[in-house]
């Protein structure tokens, strides 16, 4: 039994809901029902009736909500007793940001980091060269840390993986591959493709793939957003690549799988030079620790 097993617990007992339970918790329905799950296991006794509508708790789970709800507060109270013996972090940092963080919930790591460090103001920044302007401001330290779509970092940056997921095909249902349950970039050839600026990693991952199948792709449309993009698909104007989280925005629209994964990676730039500002250090491992989830 874990706290994160109690949080969740909590959250779903007063919600009366799963998935209102993990929107207030701040990560998806399915990590919420396995942690209930494997909790009652240790219990061995059911907490919850997931049969009635909303969800009840059974007699245990009325029991055991006041002793997690006490066991929460407690440890609450533990942390804020050391607080007065911690040198309080302050400052600044400057984070550069993509449009799309994939599967990082980017605004709730930055409320978990406000509630431990609310001396330290964070400035989100974006850049028209998107990745490639990012390793560059981190390099030359316009940036203390940035979020990119990159696995090589240039001279004087150090990368750490915050996520990967593949990139799928974004069209019409209606479109020769919509009905596809998955397609090759070869498939793509002849196809009018929606482009995302120079300098973005997706269009550098785009380029290579497209490069190795032997296509020589037709672009007459460069995006820098993904809403624009999907917009032109929309609109017949052509297909696009794009990372799963994105494309799952636009229910109207289908995300066919591509059979040999090109896969986005999203990670964090930091200086090599050093470990950076303790501001710039604490707001890092919050964000790597919100990707471990």
């Amino acid at each position: 039994m874990d706290l994160r097993q109690l949080e969740y617990f909590v959250s779903v007992a007063e919600e009366r809901s799963f998935s209102r339970g993990a929107e207030r918790a701040h990560v998806v329905q399915s990590a919420v029902s396995t942690a209930v799950a494997k909790l009652e296991r240790e219990l061995d006794i059911q907490l919850l009736d997931r049969a009635a509508y909303p969800i009840a708790l059974t007699p245990a789970g009325t029991a055991f909500l006041t002793e997690a709800r006490a066991a929460l507060a407690a440890v609450r109270h533990a942390r804020n007793s050391v607080a007065p013996y911690r040198e309080q972090v302050s400052g600044g940092v400057d984070l550069g940001t993509l449009l799309s963080s994939g599967p990082l919930d980017l605004p709730a790591a930055l409320s978990r980091f406000h509630e431990r460090y609310p001396l330290v103001s964070v400035r989100l920044r974006q850049s028209v060269a998107g990745t490639t302007g990012h390793l560059g401001a981190v390099a030359d330290g316009s940036l203390d840390l940035a979020l990119v779509a990159s696995t090589t970092p240039p001279t004087n940056v150090t990368l750490r993986t915050i996520a990967r997921e593949p990139l799928v095909l974004l069209c019409r249902p209606e479109h020769r591959l919509g009905s596809r349950s998955q397609a090759r970039v070869g498939d793509l050839a002849g196809e009018t493709i929606v482009r995302f600026a120079a300098g973005w990693g997706i269009r550098r991952q785009v380029d290579e793939a497209f490069a190795t199948a032997g296509i020589t792709p037709d672009s007459p449309y460069e995006v820098a957003d993904y809403d624009t993009a999907a917009g032109l698909v929309r609109n017949r104007l052509g297909v696009a690549l794009m990372p799963f989280t994105p494309a799952g925005r636009y229910a109207d629209l289908r995300a066919v799988p591509l059979v040999q994964g090109v896969i986005w990676t999203l990670a964090l730039a930091a200086s090599g030079r050093g470990p950076g500002s303790p501001a710039a250090v604490a707001l890092a491992d919050v964000l790597l620790e919100a990707a471990r989830g």
